[in-house]
């Protein structure tokens, strides 16, 4: 198991939970927010939510901010530039983007689980310039190319 340096940015939040996974087989964690008062993501809003932690990762990890799907099914609030991603040499409070898709206000409360964390190795790449790339089976195509043979109309 990996370990990774967390710590509180607020002594203020230091009784709200750190990340934690919900379930045993839950890849993602849910993280809280660090809010004073209720904060007001109107219909259509975005908003930069505090959590009060700041972590280190190791080199070659990520740590990726998704949607919780319960407040997307629910109440049409997503984590905007969902994957986000955390840098291993980044430092600073861990906020996160939230949107409203819904018709509703939704109401951001103090310690309320408003998106997941999910850390993730990676690889660097160094980039080679070629003449032309190996063939594939797929080609070139994209954008649905593996998909339904036509777009369906309204009748």
């Amino acid at each position: 198991m990996l370990e990774v340096a967390i710590t509180r940015t607020d002594p203020e939040f230091a009784d709200l939970p750190l990340p934690t996974y919900a379930t045993e087989g839950a890849a993602g964690m849910d993280v809280c927010a660090a809010v004073r008062e209720p904060l007001a993501l109107p219909p259509g809003g975005i908003v930069l939510v505090p959590t009060a932690l700041a972590i280190a990762l190791p080199p070659g990890y990520e740590c990726q901010v998704r949607s919780r799907s319960g407040l997307a099914a629910r109440y049409g609030v997503f984590a905007l530039n969902s994957p986000g991603t955390i840098d291993s040499d980044y430092r600073g409070e861990i906020r996160i983007i939230l949107a409203n898709f819904g018709k509703e206000t939704f109401w951001i409360r103090r310690g309320d689980r408003i998106a997941q964390l999910v850390v993730a190795a990676y690889e660097r790449v160094r980039w080679r310039v070629v003449q032309e790339l190996p063939p594939s089976a797929r080609g070139s195509g994209g954008f649905g190319s593996t998909g339904r043979d036509a777009i369906p109309h309204a009748p």
